[in-house]
């Protein structure tokens, strides 16, 4: 509920994208779980079905006995409709299909190129990118037209380009992007301060930390409990476990699991540059030179794994038959916590309390060394109807020489994305450090996941 002049409004939130099962779920919870909100969800997904279906769980969610607050979900038919009197837009969407990522994943492979994830950067994260730009640049142009006032979070990748695009589009959009993967290294040094430290029960925002860099390639250039510098046990904590892994207190748990690791590649990271590496193995391995991701067999060296696409299908496949039994109420339904703070920094922009948190927004100095305008993610203030970016300061030199050639890729492939640009594209493509092929290999390559993305590509492409 929104409070205008002592008078209570309930909140309009448009969520594109609503056919997500996962992120939609647990947003929903969130929602339903606090008291201080109210209002109406109207979801927009291509997949209408998709959509009615979320509907049907959303509401259910709404009734739940222990439900804290009332929520209605509506599907809409149209964009315009799902965003006319939005206070908040939500995306969440998965650009293209499966048959699009199975290109973007397994295509370079015929190369010896391998990808852990494949969606924020290299070959698949560029060819994602393609696709995904035009869909942003049709979803900005729509919210300057029906909700030029909202506030927009994203939780789409490649994230920092889909921002990237929204103001590109429309440079007053008030747009940010969302990622947990700073959470998962400020639980590690909650961990760490149990295991090496014995003291436990350290939630991670009671940690100070300083977030510097892009969306999945964030650094921690600072860290603190109780004024205490965590940056010198964390490097007596890499130097134990930088042959044999940590896992949390769980045994190989990277094994049973595509999304876990033993946090190799971080603590190599941090005793080769001397900052905390701030984002899962799986995506950091991503965006350096091919140390640990020449081979799947190289990446099980480092403890972590490669997501394959079939992996992704099945996924897929279970959660649908979850929303099958939670619509028929074969699975009885549990509220619960995401973990993420989508909600809370919404609840921040009301003025609802401030809010301190790692966000995706453009450059605006808090990063001074890398370009202006560029979008970056470091901490900064949520208040009401305001997002004020904290100064993080420049990257050392040694860092920032691995961040710059990300973010100059990333501007130009928005460039190459709007313009149909073969030529920057290929030239974009092969400068990631992921490329290692031939000149000759990398434009049949090129050419090859190009078509494998087609039915998703605007006609200009070819």
């Amino acid at each position: 509920m929104l409070y205008e002049n002592d008078k209570v409004r309930e909140l309009s939130i448009c969520y594109v994208g609503g056919g997500s099962r996962g992120w939609a779920w647990g947003f929903m919870m969130d929602l339903a779980m606090d008291g201080q909100l109210s209002g109406t969800v109207r979801l927009y997904d291509i997949d209408h079905a998709a959509a009615e279906r979320n509907r049907i769980i959303g509401n259910k969610i709404s009734a739940h006995p222990q439900a804290k607050s009332a929520w209605k979900y509506v599907v809409a038919d149209t964009l315009s409709e799902a965003l006319i009197g939005a206070d908040f837009v939500v995306i969440s969407i998965l650009p293209g299909t499966f048959a699009e990522m199975q290109s973007d994943v397994h295509a370079p492979e015929a190369y010896g190129i391998y990808q852990s994830v494949g969606d924020t950067i290299g070959a698949g994260g560029f060819m994602r990118a393609m696709r995904t730009v035009p869909m942003f640049v049709t979803i900005g142009e729509a919210i300057q037209r029906w909700a030029p006032k909202a506030w927009v979070i994203n939780y789409t990748n490649p994230l920092t380009l889909c921002v990237r695009t929204l103001y590109e589009v429309f440079p007053e959009v008030r747009a940010f992007g969302c990622c947990h993967e700073v959470f998962g290294t400020q639980k590690l040094l909650c961990a760490m301060l149990e295991s090496e430290c014995g003291v436990s029960g350290v939630t991670r925002q009671e940690l100070r930390t300083t977030v510097s860099g892009i969306n999945h390639f964030t650094w921690l250039t600072s860290a603190t409990y109780q004024n205490t510098d965590l940056f010198p046990l964390y490097r007596t904590f890499a130097e134990k476990y930088a042959q044999t892994g940590y896992t949390m207190g769980k045994d190989d748990n990277w094994i049973n699991s595509y999304f876990e690791s033993a946090q190799r590649v971080k603590f190599d990271l941090f005793l080769r540059y001397g900052l905390i590496a701030a984002a899962g193995d799986r995506h950091l391995a991503e965006f350096m030179p091919g140390w640990y991701l020449r081979s799947p067999g190289e990446a099980a060296d480092w403890m972590f794994s490669l997501t394959p696409v079939s992996w992704r299908v099945e996924d897929l496949a279970s959660r649908m038959r979850r929303s099958d039994d939670l619509i028929a109420c074969r699975e009885t339904l549990t509220l619960q916590s995401s973990g993420e703070e989508g909600h809370l920094l919404l609840k921040a922009l009301l003025g609802l309390g401030d809010v301190v948190s790692n966000v995706n927004i453009p450059n605006r100095g808090q990063i001074p060394n890398l370009p202006l305008g560029a979008v970056v993610e470091t901490n900064a203030l949520l208040g009401k109807d305001r997002i004020q970016p904290i100064y993080a300061g420049p990257l050392p030199g040694n860092v920032l020489a691995l961040v710059s050639r990300h973010v100059v890729n990333q501007e130009n492939t928005l460039v190459a994305a709007i313009n149909r640009d073969r030529m920057l594209g290929y030239t974009t493509f092969m400068n990631d450090p992921q490329l290692t092929c031939t000149p000759a290999d990398g434009q049949k390559l090129f050419d090859d996941m190009l078509s494998g993305t087609r039915a998703c590509l605007p006609k200009e492409w070819f």
